[in-house]
């Protein structure tokens, strides 16, 4: 029998004995499947694997959930949303054996201080992407840029609120993280004067837009660049010299889970350094286990895609809450979708 059917039929067969299954709501592409049916066949757990596509709809679900998801991975800025609204319980620490494998640097940061809700997933950079096989002008080199009247109908923005704001929002000089009313708003009406240039706003599988033809510039995370420069050598990764977006997405488990223990080991599990490293090579994302850098393919620790150094991030804004100016944001985001 060949090998890979077998370990599907044992995979099967373990997992249907436990009948025990874990709800796992993630971003799409954020996992690989590999890492999955190797935690199932571990542990005999069936992982019931839920996308989607932003912060914002993620918050909705689960704000309205009745105990469907038991893991969910948000970005920096909505751990702290979901933490102060009473939306997560606490992580037990005394079931994290590889806890010790994370870096110091990325614990206790504001949004969450002491891990008492969250635990460090994956971090990354959205930046500037061009496709000079599609679009043969000189790359940009700030956010500012991506207003230039040739990129017009071949732009993609990330379907990100915050994200997308954010970069209005540093071309005018201020913070990403504004909670100034007349600033947003003054984003607003930059963004406005990019509408006929955006081809599409996609925060599924941005890179697609790319490997097809659909976007030739525009914004995108730096694992979807990675993996779009696999299938297109043309593509380039770009710093803007405003600076990057920076982010760290973490594992956090909703106050009315109902798979508390199943949900505590998968956090365990991705902790594994062996498993960190699977997760970091297959979706081209930073790790934060310190003790999987061992086990990683140089060419991806090298690769400033990946993980950039200090001198590239020397500008880059961590985005964090900005508590009830969220409304605003909200708002000028309605309207701009509308246009």
């Amino acid at each position: 029998m060949h090998r890979s059917l077998l370990f599907s039929l044992l995979l099967m067969l373990t997992t249907a004995a436990r009948g025990e299954t874990l709800n796992i709501y993630n971003w799409s592409d954020y996992l690989p499947e590999m890492a999955i049916n190797q935690f199932s066949y571990e542990t005999g757990i069936t992982v019931n694997y839920i996308t989607y596509e932003s912060n914002e709809e993620m918050y909705e679900r689960v704000k309205t959930s009745s105990g469907e998801y038991d893991l969910i991975v948000p970005s920096t800025y909505y751990v702290s949303k979901l933490r102060a609204e009473g939306l997560l319980q606490p992580i037990d620490k005394a079931k994290l054996k590889n806890l010790q494998n994370l870096d110091e640097r990325l614990l206790n940061q504001k949004h969450d201080p002491e891990n008492s809700f969250s635990i460090p997933y994956l971090w990354g950079t959205t930046s500037i992407f061009i496709d000079l096989a599609q679009l043969k002008t000189a790359p940009p080199k700030s956010w500012a840029d991506l207003w230039r009247p040739e990129f017009k109908g071949k732009l993609i923005l990330t379907d990100d609120m915050r994200e997308v704001f954010h970069v209005a929002l540093r071309t005018l000089g201020y913070s990403g993280n504004s909670t100034n009313p007349k600033e947003i708003e003054a984003a607003y009406k930059k963004l406005l004067a990019l509408q006929a240039s955006v081809v599409e706003y996609n925060s599924d599988e941005p890179r697609e837009a790319i490997t097809e033809g659909r976007a030739a510039v525009g914004m995108i995370w730096n694992g979807e660049a990675y993996l779009a420069r696999q299938d297109r050598f043309s593509v380039s990764y770009i710093y803007p010299t405003e600076g990057a977006i920076l982010w760290m997405d973490s594992l956090v488990i909703p106050k009315n889970a109902k798979n508390v223990t199943a949900a505590h080991r998968f956090i365990d599990f991705l902790m594994k350094p062996g498993v960190a490293a699977l997760v970091s090579e297959n979706i081209g994302y930073a790790t934060p286990n310190k003790a999987a850098f061992k086990y990683i393919d140089p060419l991806v620790i090298g690769s400033k895609t990946v993980y950039p150094d200090d001198e590239t991030l020397k500008n880059a804004e961590l985005q964090i809450d900005v508590g009830n100016a969220l409304a605003h944001y909200e708002n000028y985001w309605a309207k701009l979708r509308e246009e």
